[in-house]
């Protein structure tokens, strides 16, 4: 599948499960994985759907699937020695989208190597779609993307718990937008001086990361490492630049 019918795909499919669905979940059709961490019936048939299609188009390739993986943890695994992978979020920003928030998307990234090759993400509810191929760039509805100066905008994190902390010499981290496929745009706008995460998770961030990178961003780990696609461990730095990637990394140690 080339990369506009990857992107037709995800469109195709939030038509027709997840649209449906918004502000007309019932109860028994939301549940918890564990506490706190939601899941719903578009979660489920969006990733089925998704990751039938993939599977077609690309037979030897691993599908790493959100729900997928929770059922069969060892998926993880198989996709940290996979050649060939893809990592599907069928609705990433769940919370949202269960409590009527327009922030959620559908994302898909493709690995080949051990290297992000290409990134989707699409916000259904924003008509919104963020393209990326290695090499050939960024795009968000077909426009080329280029990180944008952010100037007085906040330090993002989506971890509830560090929220309020101070980055000595940066400023006070606010809540993300709670969703990854939302936060990462964001933050190429210019909505944000830089996100920290606790968790990386491929699924959440391999779509946004190649996406940020190829507009001109830079993204890394807490230890000041580069991002490595198959590593699961350690959390994660977006920023619009390296010194300001540079500098979360430095005042990092402040928030334990």
């Amino acid at each position: 599948m080339d990369t506009a019918a990857v992107l037709t795909l995800l469109q195709d499919v939030a038509d027709e499960v997840i649209n449906p669905r918004f502000r007309a979940l019932g109860d028994a059709e939301v549940s918890e994985k564990s506490p706190g961490d939601l899941v719903t019936v578009a979660d489920h048939e969006s990733e089925a759907l998704i990751t039938e299609a993939l599977q077609a188009a690309y037979p030897g390739a691993l599908i790493l699937g959100e729900e997928a993986m929770a059922a069969d943890p060892t998926l993880i695994e198989a996709f940290e020695e996979a050649d060939h992978s893809f990592t599907v979020d069928p609705v990433d920003g769940t919370k949202n989208f269960v409590n009527g928030s327009p922030d959620h998307a559908v994302m898909v990234s493709e690995v080949v190597g051990g290297e992000i090759t290409r990134g989707w993400i699409w916000q259904p509810q924003h008509g919104a779609s963020y393209v990326a191929e290695r090499g050939a760039g960024a795009f968000r509805n077909g426009e080329r993307l280029r990180v944008a100066e952010p100037g007085d905008a906040a330090y993002r994190t989506a971890r509830r718990g560090w929220v309020g902390k101070d980055l000595p010499g940066l400023g006070t981290l606010e809540i993300s937008w709670a969703c990854c496929g939302v936060d990462y745009p964001h933050l190429i706008a210019g909505d944000a001086r830089a996100l920290v995460y606790n968790r990386s998770m491929p699924w959440d961030h391999l779509p946004g990361a190649l996406i940020l990178t190829e507009a001109g961003g830079v993204i890394g780990r807490h230890d000041g490492g580069p991002l490595e696609p198959r590593r699961l461990e350690g959390g994660i730095v977006a920023a619009p630049d390296q010194a300001t990637y540079d500098a979360v990394v430095a005042a990092l140690p402040a928030l334990g």
